[in-house]
């Protein structure tokens, strides 16, 4: 059995209100000890409140329930979908994220869709052409600056560029093409709007301060900065 299996079969037993040994846990998956202890680190990771009861075992805490979703067999396969396009992003803090809110949704399969969704997961292969390094761990600290309309202040580098420029940004929007991540920002450097690939922010920090909303509509952007032939490979960038 993998691990997101695993780790979904342990939250049903322990929300069946029982306490459980790590030892009683590695018997029954056929696993060590050791890697018990790192399901339920994941476990807690994801935000599961896991008491560990000091000599007896790990519960629940009191009170915590799964929302009771119902998921058609379909709806199931899609999230299974979902999952493995998810990882084309190849943004470290984005697949985390949704890996561990994965669990929680399978948490409340039906014990038969879980099983089909399983074997789904083994029969679903996307391939990548790795001719670009794309890869970045910052799309979920951006998405929630957006969402609290917070200041974020970015070291970037263009393409085919050494220099890193420094900027301060109010991030907008967020759009996805040819496994690009670009954010939309207005840049205090420019004193005005621009793009951003994400993939070549190198580092940033999300500050506490609020920007005051100008009420961007991406739409409205596109109608007045038109997307270039060329833009679609982002030589620009």
């Amino acid at each position: 059995m993998s691990q997101l299996p695993r780790l979904i079969s342990i939250l049903t037993l322990l929300k069946s209100k029982r306490l459980l040994t790590a030892t009683e846990l590695s018997e029954r998956f056929d696993v060590s000890i050791r890697t018990i202890y790192r399901d339920i680190r994941k476990l807690e990771e994801a935000g599961v409140p896991i008491i560990t009861i000091e000599g007896k075992g790990y519960s629940l805490l009191d009170g915590y329930s799964v929302a009771p979703v119902q998921f058609t067999e379909k709806e199931a396969n899609a999230l299974i979908t979902a999952q493995h396009l998810v990882k084309q992003t190849q943004d470290k803090s984005f697949i985390s994220d949704f890996t561990e809110a994965m669990i929680k949704v399978k948490s409340v399969f039906k014990a038969s869709i879980l099983e089909k969704s399983e074997r789904l997961n083994s029969k679903i292969h996307v391939f990548q052409n790795h001719w670009e390094d794309l890869s970045s761990n910052a799309l979920s600290e951006i998405q929630l600056a957006i969402t609290h309309v917070k200041f974020m202040e970015i070291n970037y580098q263009k393409a085919n560029d050494p220099e890193i420029s420094f900027r301060k940004i109010e991030p907008y929007a967020l759009i996805s093409t040819n496994r690009k991540w670009i954010l939309i920002a207005w840049c205090y450097l420019r004193e005005g709007y621009r793009s951003f690939r994400v993939d070549r922010i190198r580092h940033f920090k999300v500050l506490n301060e609020q920007f005051e909303d100008r009420k961007f509509v991406l739409q409205e952007y596109f109608k007045q900065n038109p997307l270039p032939p060329e833009m679609q490979k982002f030589k620009r960038f």
